[in-house]
């Protein structure tokens, strides 16, 4: 399977530079994963779309506005991004200009506030650097840091929580799960007035969801890991909606990969903790999910490839010209899909 057949053309005006004043608003194509059926709708409009019974699955996760400006010690400006928590105060880290920060160079933020070393240089060119504080990291974080938009989004973004869902509670992330981004908080209390039940999954995003597939053949991609978490009570209510006849939807492609990480082959799901980097490209045969909430992403990437495998390329390529044909906003701040 190539990756250039999940290629497709997309002006470079579709692509959502801001949110919009109503998270809620935004348009939602429905497709039908087994006809290719589709519906022009609005993200409001779940309630007519979801059926007591069903369960929603998000990913809760927060990101951390981990974008550092400072210097170096020895002059000159520096931007270091950060990535992995590896425990100690220690961060694996995208650095900038990365000739200038080798191992043993400091870093200087916010007069001195926070100060980090380069410590090791590893694999990708990406450095692990060690910070130094007074206090609570986090809280020197939202003092210095800044939102690491996507490297589309040129614009700059007037509210920081427009790239925070409203049930964002975990810190890690270093991209939003955008396709939460709909939500309101009035939405999901009418979801779960009607019968919907709400539940939970952790997923940190890391900056390997925008890397490109650069391999010709699908098979060769080597997927990014992220570390990921379910709580008894999320598996509980999983199996729950399994056995009574409900529908399991992955409010995005991070929970989606969460839940199909840990699930045994009979669909059964456990409380679990840890690293997955599951490729789920056509021919992958689902144990959870049984329909998916989700943004349109970029063309020859995973995520579309992971879509393609619940709803099928052919389909799924059908409703992308379709969406570009109608004006639908594309990618982080952009319109959702349901499929079904």
């Amino acid at each position: 399977m190539k990756t250039a057949d999940f290629d497709f053309e997309l002006p470079q005006q579709l692509i959502a530079q801001t949110p919009l004043e109503q998270r809620d608003a935004s348009r939602l194509l429905t497709l039908d994963k087994h006809t290719g059926a589709r519906e022009h709708r609005h993200f409001h409009e779940l309630t007519k779309l979801l059926r007591p019974g069903d369960c929603l699955v998000m990913n809760n996760s927060r990101v951390l506005p981990a974008r550092l400006i400072g210097h170096r010690e020895t002059g000159g400006a520096c931007e270091v991004l950060l990535l992995i928590d590896w425990g100690d105060n220690l961060w694996e880290c995208l650095v900038r200009p990365g000739r200038k920060l080798k191992p043993g160079a400091k870093v200087i933020f916010g007069e001195g506030e926070l100060t980090g070393v380069v410590e090791a240089e590893v694999e990708g060119g990406n450095r692990l650097v060690r910070f130094h504080y007074e206090g609570i990291f986090l809280e020197v974080l939202e003092r210095l840091g800044r939102m690491p938009l996507p490297p589309y989004i040129t614009a700059e973004l007037q509210d920081a929580e427009r790239y925070q869902t409203v049930y964002s509670k975990v810190s890690g992330s270093a991209a939003a799960p955008t396709a939460g981004l709909h939500f309101t908080p009035q939405l999901l209390a009418e979801l779960e007035q009607m019968g919907v039940s709400l539940c939970y999954v952790t997923l940190h995003v890391g900056l390997g969801t925008f890397r490109p597939v650069k391999a010709e053949n699908i098979l060769e991609h080597e997927m990014h890991s992220e570390y990921c978490v379910i709580p008894q009570e999320t598996a509980y209510i999983i199996n729950r909606t399994k056995a009574s006849g409900g529908r399991v939807i992955c409010v995005g492609t991070t929970s989606c990969r969460t839940v199909e990480s840990w699930a045994g082959e009979d669909g059964t799901m456990c409380a679990a903790a840890g690293w997955t980097n599951i490729f789920i490209y056509p021919g992958y045969k689902f144990k959870v999910l049984d329909g998916l909430i989700t943004n349109f992403h970029l063309p020859q990437s995973t995520l579309i490839m992971l879509v393609s495998a619940l709803a099928g390329r052919e389909n799924v390529l059908s409703a992308y010209e379709e969406a570009v044909q109608e004006q639908y906003r594309f990618f982080s701040f952009g319109d959702a899909m349901f499929i079904s």
